[in-house]
Order: structure tokens, then sequence, then C-alpha cells
């Protein structure tokens, strides 16, 4: 299938441009890390929602443009007319990242309210970075910034279905542990830095429940302890793996969710949702997957111990086979 020129430019300038960013935070000595990251990933963002843009507008490259009412020869504006304003080397000026957003809510794409929060946040930050302030103290902050930003720049490019094969890419951060320790201590930040954690607390506080699947910020949270070092090794499920004990802690933050508070997402989550036997059914298969599911008893040393259900957040991403999302 044949792709347009300026769609599939505009795709790859994209992930280029993330995976620059990634490359830049990665580099084990790079004293404007944060800075450099979110210009960088700011840019992919824009140029990956001007290609969904593009595409929406049947790959009209005006859709693209910030136009202006064109001038007659009187030297007039024309009432209906418009054209390209130009820049200062005379092309086309297209749209902000910011206008590109409104034009796509406009064309009812509306974005998801933690991947809209982690966009602005990261804005925020490279306008801090290339108009006057070198946040310096707020690094913890900013990566967690990141990570949240290449799982929403990954969950979009699905959700969307655009044509970018992900598999071929490494997209991550480089660990915590390697970035320098007295960059990432709590301390005394200045105004600026405090008043910018301020704001993107304020981003997160607006979320739902219902925008979980896309983040503004993903907590880090590191701790070191006195033993073998492999007890620290972060973990994804692999059904050829080796087990892994949680605490009760660990547990109770990985499955936050009870069965109420599934069925009264899924009445402001679906526009189908019924709680009759196919949702009792898919519940049912809910249990036998561990991932999912698991069951906490008052007394874990007492098998005969009382017990209740609890659900991983991730639970939606099943029943988002089932039944249709309201759109944002």
């Amino acid at each position: 299938m044949r792709i347009n020129v300026t769609y599939r430019s505009l795709l790859d300038k994209s992930v280029s441009c993330l995976l620059s960013a990634i490359e830049v935070y990665n580099k084990p000595n790079f004293e404007y890390r944060e800075e450099t990251f979110s210009i960088l990933a700011v840019n992919a963002w824009e140029l990956l929602l001007k290609a969904k843009l593009l595409k929406e507008n049947r790959y009209k490259i005006r859709s693209l443009y910030v136009l202006q009412p064109a001038i007659t020869k009187s030297g007039k504006p024309h009432k209906t007319k418009k054209e390209p304003k130009l820049s200062r080397s005379k092309n086309p000026l297209t749209h902000s990242i910011e206008e590109t957003i409104r034009c796509l809510e406009q064309k009812r794409i509306k974005l998801p309210k933690g991947l809209k929060g982690n966009i602005e946040s990261l804005i925020e930050l490279r306008d801090n970075a290339i108009h006057f302030t070198n946040l310096d103290d707020i690094s913890k902050q900013a990566q967690e910034l990141g990570f949240a930003c290449i799982k929403n720049y990954i969950s979009i490019i699905r959700e969307w279905d655009l044509e970018i094969e992900l598999s071929k890419y490494n997209l991550y951060l480089m660990p915590l542990a390697y970035v320098d320790n007295k960059a990432v201590i709590d301390g005394i930040t200045t105004d600026e830095s405090k008043r910018y954690i301020d704001f993107v607390k304020t981003k997160i506080c607006e979320l739902s429940e219902e925008d979980s699947d896309y983040d503004i910020a993903v907590k880090i949270d590191v701790k070191f302890e006195k033993g073998n070092s492999f007890e620290g090794i972060g973990f994804r499920y692999d059904p050829n793996g080796f087990p892994i004990t949680l605490t009760e802690v660990d547990i109770k933050s990985r499955f936050p969710l009870t069965y109420s508070d599934i069925r009264n997402s899924c009445r402001n989550r679906y526009t189908d949702f019924k709680q009759d036997k196919a949702f009792y059914d898919i519940m049912k298969n809910v249990k036998m997957n561990p991932k999912l599911y698991y069951e906490r008893r008052l007394d874990p040393d007492n098998p005969k111990s009382n017990k209740k259900p609890f659900y991983s957040s991730n639970i939606f991403k099943e029943l988002d086979k089932y039944y249709t999302k309201k759109k944002v």
C-alpha cells in the first residue's frame, strides 16, 4: 500500500527525534540531559501529532499550515480566501504543537488527559530550558516524565494504528541507578523548580481512574538495601522466567482495585457495558490470570483465613477487548 510521502516523513522523523532524545539522555555524562530530552521529546510528539492530523485531513498539506486572510489587490484582507502565513525565510508556517492538538480535537480526536498532561509538562520543561531557567534540581521528576512519555508514545501509536514498526527500536531510558545520586536526592529546590513541580502535580491531580491507560509521570522509587544485588533488579513477566516473591505491600500496590471499583469504572469507561452473564464470564477468566487477580488473606500464614479478591489496573486492557470505550 502506497503511503503519502509527507505523512511517512513526519512519522520517520518523529521516531528519529525520540530516539535521539533517549540516546542523549542515556549518555553517562551529559549535563544538559533533562532539558535536551524535553526539547527533542516535544518535537517528536509534535511531528507525530501532525502526521495524525495530516492523515485525518486526507493528506491535505494546508491542514498543517497557519492560514491568514489573503491580501487583495487593493491591499485589504480578503473576506473568505486564506493563504499560508510565511516565515522569515518565506516558507509556510506550520501549527505549533498546542494548535495541532486543538485541530485534532476539532476532528473529535481528543487526547487522553494523562497523555495531554504529560505533553504539557514536557512543553513547560522545554520552555524553561530554552527561554530562561536551567532546572538542575528536578532530575528525578524529569525522568518520571520521560518514562511516561515513552510509554504514552508507544501506546498512542498502537491505539491509532500508525504505520510505525516499534519492534525494531529500543525505547527505554537509562535506569536511575546510573544517574548521579546527587541529582535525585530530595532536598532544597529553587522557587522556579518548586513552581514547575507544583504545575505537574496539578496535572496529575486532574486525572481520574478512567485515564489509567496514559500517564503524566511514572513514579520512580529507588531503595538501597544490603544484600544480594540481584534482589533489586527490575522484572517483567516471562513464562520461562524465575519466580519472584513480593511482600504484601508490593502486592497491594500491584492489585489496588476491588470488584466494585472495576464495575463502577466500566460504567464510566464503556458505552455498551452491562453487568450480565457475559461480564461474569469475563471476570471468571480474569481470576485465572495471576497477572490480573490476587486474593489477599487477613492472615497470610493461615490458609483458612478470610480472603478478599483484588485486581490489577491492567484489567482494563483485557476488558477493552470486549467493550467499546467512550470517546473522550
